[in-house]
């Protein structure tokens, strides 16, 4: 049995299992994903000992996938894994991957964007150049690089 198997926090009967983020990342996650507005059990594993990554940290959420925004978990960091449990068994396995389109996930930091004037409008951006992970706004074209380390 190999490390990373042996720490078990609860069984998780239904939820998703948040697996594969670059150690001390958990809780940035947590806050991007707004998990503390969801009414259910979430688990933060910190510092996990990884045979691939060294170390890690996993988040357990008892919740359907259908409440967390995988887009925004795929422009994070789409190296990391979703497992989905179902009957306390992991059903399904999936790889994230960076999303096409961005919905009110980051924000267009250009004052003279319509998004600056118009408050209720949503930040748009759109995946324009995938090899170097830059993002640009639907409205004014301002250009947004993510800063994740890919290792």
């Amino acid at each position: 049995m190999t490390g990373e198997h042996m720490l078990n926090i609860g069984g998780l009967h239904e939820g998703v299992v948040l697996d594969h983020i670059p150690a001390g990342k958990a809780m940035d996650i947590y806050k991007r994903l707004k998990l503390d507005k969801l009414d259910c059990q979430v688990a933060m594993i910190m510092h996990a000992r990884s045979s691939k990554m060294g170390q890690k940290d996993i988040i357990k959420v008892e919740a359907p996938l259908e409440l967390l925004n995988l887009d925004a978990l795929g422009f994070i960091d789409h190296n990391i894994t979703v497992n989905i449990i179902r009957d306390a068994q992991i059903v399904e396995k999936r790889k994230l991957r960076l999303p096409r389109k961005l919905i009110n996930v980051i924000h267009c930091k250009n004052p003279r964007c319509i998004t600056s004037i118009e408050q209720g409008l949503d930040h748009v951006f759109y995946l324009a150049d995938e090899e170097n992970e830059i993002y640009r706004c639907t409205y004014c074209e301002e250009k947004y690089h993510t800063t994740v380390k890919r290792t």
